[in-house]
């Protein structure tokens, strides 16, 4: 389904409903997209930065969901060349690695919100809307654990080194195999 519209409800001419998947998981981006579709967004989806760009440039979609962690790149560098490439983009980062430091990077680097897997159609569109910000909302009592300080350690190394491994496992005083292993783990939960 990479770089192709859907069949059933490709983008309006007026572009207000066009949506990019970027997503290396092409049956979570199919299953979005049908949902979003339904909803009758016209929806377009990439696999690679590069498609996602070309995509961009051709269809100018209004939003754009964008996962962290692409095959062999970052979502986080896709960011701005999507925004260069239809400046009016309204993106969401959408993330299963979640991690403050790349929360913080996707905002400055363009993303209007941070969403962590699972999150639902319902979750994606209203991450479009609720851009304002919320100072009442819920602080947590207790610290994070350990286990998650480490993972959000790596994470801040890991985006200070542009996402090059090597680098990063000499940053931190690890092997790289070592790091590679905690990299495919899930992040702790908060």
């Amino acid at each position: 389904m990479g770089g192709e519209m859907t069949t059933d409800n490709p983008p309006p001419l007026n572009n207000q409903n066009t949506l990019l998947i970027v997503d290396d998981d092409v049956t979570f981006a199919s299953i979005l997209s049908k949902a979003l579709a339904r909803r009758g967004y016209g929806v377009i989806t990439a696999k690679t930065a590069s498609e996602a760009v070309d995509l961009c440039k051709q269809y100018q979609p209004q939003q754009a969901v964008v996962d962290l962690k692409l095959e062999t790149e970052s979502g986080l560098n896709v960011l701005p060349q999507l925004k260069q490439a239809s400046p009016q983009i309204k993106m969401v980062i959408l993330t299963g690695y979640s991690s403050i430091s790349t929360a913080v990077e996707a905002i400055k680097m363009g993303a209007i919100n941070y969403l962590c897997k699972p999150a639902g159609v319902d979750d994606i569109l209203a991450a479009f809307d609720n851009v304002a910000p919320n100072p009442g909302i819920n602080i947590k009592e207790t610290p994070p654990s350990v286990d998650r300080l480490e993972w959000e350690h790596i994470q801040k190394v890991l985006a200070e080194n542009n996402g090059n491994i090597s680098a990063t496992a000499r940053s931190l005083g690890m092997h790289r195999r070592t790091l590679q292993r905690k990299l495919l783990k899930r992040p702790v939960k908060e």
